[in-house]
């Protein structure tokens, strides 16, 4: 069994390339993102996005912030080799809207924003407001772990080899 360290550093390509591959998925395939949560409304790249490029023994950082940032400048460090290392999403499902950050190395989710829920009004409102609450941030684990499930099974298979990383290059110089 290997150290908690040793897999840490020898597996944290993993969620990079995850995110990686939700970049391509959000950009061109949403309807394929559906499968993974009939509810789907969509699911954006919201206000920031990280991409570091490590090829050339030089660690190279692109941040690129802003409600209507122009992505061009991350896709053109895909070109160049980057991986995308923290992603930030908008996410619509039903009626309800969250937003929230994903970290690559660990698939940490900060900086969530849930839906606005029903006021507490009295105190016997508290406990379907924290129900409400759980189920809420229940529903954005869901997602990140349906996605990554798939990612993985993906990224395991021949497919990922002969098909997906050929299309994710031709969709970064396009």
């Amino acid at each position: 069994m290997l150290d908690i360290s040793v897999a840490y550093n020898r597996y944290k390509f993993l969620g990079n390339e995850f995110l990686t591959w939700l970049w391509f998925m959000i950009e061109t395939n949403q309807h394929q993102l559906r499968r993974y949560d009939p509810d789907l409304v969509s699911l954006n790249i919201g206000s920031r996005l990280v991409l570091e490029n490590t090829r050339n023994k030089a660690k190279e950082t692109i941040i690129i912030k802003g409600e209507d940032a122009n992505l061009e400048e991350g896709l053109l460090a895909l070109k160049k080799g980057a991986v995308v290392t923290e992603i930030h999403l908008s996410y619509k499902a039903g009626a309800h809207h969250w937003q929230f950050s994903l970290k690559g190395e660990s698939l940490n989710i900060s900086k969530l924003k849930l839906p606005e829920t029903g006021p507490v009004e009295t105190p016997e409102d508290l406990e379907g407001a924290v129900i409400e609450k759980t189920y809420l941030i229940e529903t954005v684990i869901g997602l990140v772990n349906n996605l990554f499930s798939h990612f993985v099974k993906l990224r395991v298979s021949d497919e990922w080899r002969n098909q997906t990383v050929s299309r994710i290059r031709k969709w970064a110089s396009s």
